[in-house]
């Protein structure tokens, strides 16, 4: 028995609709795809290099021909660098949350089910990590680790691990004591083949929701680190250093900042939407 009760057949057609009826879930989906398609389609939706600088059309103002969203202080094509900005947003996030959620989960899976000093182990080992704010603790592994895109991914996915251990572990208390978790120990089921092909696949939609909403969390650190300077580093184009570089220029040229805020806002916002949609939908007790 491979499942904790038969599911039933418009399970999957009742959780599009409950989806669908969620207008705010639609709306963050609809941010959410522009995102990625921006991501995915940098090349073909940018006008110019996002790297290449004119100083003689440095600042220009958001309408300007030929620069719809104006340009930057070494006369880089703004609109092309929040383009190609979402690529490393969407990477980090991404990423960052694959990195702490493979960690996270499969230490919320060993302290939830083995129980006793293994979890007390863990779970003491997630409280330290815990006690360092988030941004604090990203930093800390930035300054150790130094600049670059594969060490902001590492460094905001440690900061995840806490996050996904703990959620993980509450849900495998209670699915661990379900009769059909019983029954497959007394047919004498290897103990790991039992957490990972029946526990995890019933822990699953909480994962799924948590694991949305953590990427925004990981959207808005890579932009708080790309800010600080020790994200993600110019000339490469991040939503982080283009804010960062806007803030010199507020009284000038305020839209440097300004759009690139609102790409990070957007996104987020997006991803928070959706996720709260999908939280919603995956949940029996909802009503259609």
């Amino acid at each position: 028995m491979t499942a904790k009760a038969d599911q039933s057949p418009n399970e999957g057609s009742q959780f599009f609709r409950k989806l669908f009826k969620n207008k705010l879930a639609l709306i963050g989906l609809v941010f959410v795809l522009l995102m990625i398609c921006m991501a995915l389609f940098a090349p073909l939706l940018a006008q110019y290099d996002p790297n290449e600088m004119n100083i003689q059309q440095a600042l220009l103002s958001p309408g300007t021909k030929g620069h719809l969203l104006g340009t930057d202080s070494y006369g880089r094509d703004l609109l092309s660098r929040i383009i190609y900005g979402s690529r490393i947003s969407l990477i980090v996030g991404i990423g960052a949350v694959l990195v702490g959620g493979a960690i996270g989960i499969f230490l919320g899976l060993v302290a939830g089910y083995f129980g006793g000093f293994i979890d007390s182990l863990i779970m003491r080992f997630m409280d330290a990590l815990s006690a360092f704010p988030f941004i604090l603790l990203a930093i800390t592994l930035m300054t150790v680790l130094d600049t670059g895109l594969m060490n902001v991914i590492v460094a905001i996915g440690v900061g995840n691990i806490p996050g996904f251990a703990r959620m993980v572990r509450g849900q495998v208390l209670s699915v661990k004591e379900e009769e059909y978790i019983e029954v497959t120990k007394s047919l004498g089921a290897k103990q790991w083949r039992i957490i990972f092909q029946h526990i995890l696949p019933n822990c699953l939609t909480p994962i799924i929701v948590y694991a949305t909403m953590n990427v925004a969390g990981a959207i808005i650190s890579e932009a708080a680190l790309s800010f600080l300077g020790l994200g993600i580093q110019p000339p490469t184009a991040s939503w982080g250093n283009i804010l960062k570089e806007g803030k010199d220029f507020l009284v000038v040229s305020p839209h440097i900042a300004v759009l690139s805020g609102l790409a990070i806002l957007f996104s987020v916002l997006g991803l928070n939407l959706f996720g709260d949609g999908l939280r919603d939908a995956l949940d029996p007790k909802t009503k259609l």
